[in-house]
């Protein structure tokens, strides 16, 4: 008896037909998931977290059956392989194979009681928040209060502003952390980082309404708040940088060869036109009660 080997364009053909298969069966999962994740956004009032993980288990369980009935003809085509089906990832964390539904071990390096939802911010009528006090335009730097934005652990409770340090540096960070090449609760050491030059206080840093848009005491704020950091093990991070560099510009290069520019050793360096500067880097904090009053729009 003879027996035909299926040609290349056939199993060419049957490779297509499994791909189109899997890309409509993760399409229809991502909708699922997207579903879920709306529908817990709009939660107002808190609910329990068993309850919210036996709701998602049971979507996830009927995404599961619906993709096992359309996969049961993929899988006798010899183009298949089982072990590369696709997987779920549930809301604690656990990665499950779509195909046979047993949920793989939880994620390591997970704290506990932490969980994969992410809260962009906090309220005082939640159980355990008690962010620290924050009085903007307040001349003295103990009763203004930090500005403390971390989500480690320790310091969750107690914040009292939404965002993230670094700005667009901050997803780096995340990566770190997601790589576990980064604790997720590791604290900067500000050891010698104090500004390189003394600036202010100025009269603007005492009025709420002068400055709305950046922190007039984030360059010092590990500095002027330790004790809280030291005491409550708080993560207070400071906003401004101020270091001291060398600029060089062609123009002023050229300037002192002409005879235009003479060095005097301290603000011009040098016969190339080194200049001494400061250097201040800044991270925008919105002060929102300033900003809304500027635009002329109410706080809510």
């Amino acid at each position: 008896m003879e027996t035909t080997q299926p040609s290349q364009d056939d199993l060419l053909k049957q490779i297509l037909g499994t791909l189109h298969s899997v890309q409509h069966d993760h399409k229809q999962l991502s909708t699922a998931v997207l579903h879920i994740q709306r529908r817990l956004d709009a939660e107002v009032e808190p609910r329990s977290w068993q309850h919210l993980m036996t709701e998602s288990d049971q979507n996830a369980r009927s995404v599961q059956r619906t993709l096992e009935k359309k996969d049961d003809s993929a899988k006798a085509s010899p183009a298949m392989n089982p072990s590369a089906s696709p997987s779920i990832l549930s809301l604690d964390g656990t990665k499950g194979s779509v195909l046979s539904g047993k949920p793989a071990s939880p994620q390591r390096g997970m704290a506990p009681g932490l969980s994969s939802r992410i809260i962009l911010t906090t309220y005082p009528g939640q159980s355990g928040i008690d962010p620290l006090v924050m009085n903007w335009g307040n001349a003295n730097p103990s009763q203004r209060g930090p500005v403390v934005v971390s989500r480690s652990q320790n310091t969750v409770r107690r914040r009292n502003a939404i965002g993230a340090h670094g700005g667009s540096y901050s997803v780096y960070h995340a990566l770190a952390v997601a790589s576990k090449n980064l604790d997720l609760d590791h604290k900067a050491d500000f050891t010698n980082a104090q500004p390189a030059v003394s600036i202010g206080p100025f009269p603007q840093w005492a009025d709420a309404k002068k400055i709305v848009s950046m922190d007039p005491l984030g360059h010092l704020a590990p500095w002027l708040f330790d004790s809280i950091i030291q005491d409550e093990n708080i993560n207070i991070r400071p906003t401004i940088a101020v270091t001291r560099a060398h600029m060089k510009l062609p123009e002023l290069e050229q300037s002192v060869r002409a005879g235009r520019l003479t060095p005097d050793g301290k603000i011009c360096l040098n016969g190339t036109g080194e200049l001494a500067v400061t250097k201040f880097a800044v991270e925008p904090v919105w002060y929102l009660p300033g900003v809304a009053e500027r635009f002329g729009i109410g706080k809510r």
